[in-house]
């Protein structure tokens, strides 16, 4: 049929297709969907908190694509990074979590350009805008959280001074202004 048109399938065709499944129907698509990648099985773990660390596997893209091998010739990308923090928002998306895997990322560019050298920008840039993200969620946890978690960024804060680009000064700032900073 040349000239006719089909329309894009949605969430509401598919669900209507999943509303006529049986139970044991459901199950095995789902298990289907943890069998076909890495990337279901971490959502399905955080989503029902399975597991010792639903976090592991959140950590473990942020560390590589923000931390690589430079032996290795790995590639550096933030988006990939930041991609991580945005699917455990997806699948669980609890404040402590995405505090965590926030604090980790700003750890994860501080061990990198503790031990290289960087002359980009636009890594610099992402690197205070996470910081920033991190403060944002720090701030709505319990006192005891904060504290702890605060703590760690007051040291990637400490690490900044060594790596200009006014990175030092711009987390300065946004330690004081969410009421954070060092006295």
């Amino acid at each position: 049929m040349a000239g006719a048109s089909r329309k894009k399938t949605t969430w509401r065709d598919l669900k209507h297709r999943l509303s006529t499944l049986d139970q044991a129907a459901l199950i095995g698509l789902i298990q289907d969907l943890y069998r076909a990648s890495k990337d279901n099985q971490a959502f399905l773990h955080a989503r029902f908190a399975l597991g010792e660390d639903v976090l592991a596997p959140y950590k473990a893209v942020i560390h590589r694509w923000v931390c690589p091998d430079v032996l290795r010739n790995q590639d550096i990308s933030v988006s990939r990074a930041k991609k991580a923090i945005a699917d455990y928002r997806k699948a669980i998306g609890h404040p402590e979590g995405l505090a965590e895997l926030s604090v980790f990322y700003c750890e994860s560019c501080a061990e990198f350009l503790g031990f290289c050298g960087m002359d980009d920008e636009s890594y610099f840039n992402a690197l205070i805008r996470m910081f920033d993200q991190a403060l944002k969620v720090i701030r709505t946890l319990d006192p005891k959280q904060r504290a702890a978690l605060a703590g760690r960024l007051s040291a990637v804060w400490r690490d900044a001074h060594n790596w200009g680009w006014g990175v030092a000064d711009d987390m300065g700032d946004l330690m004081a202004e969410y009421g954070l900073a060092e006295t």
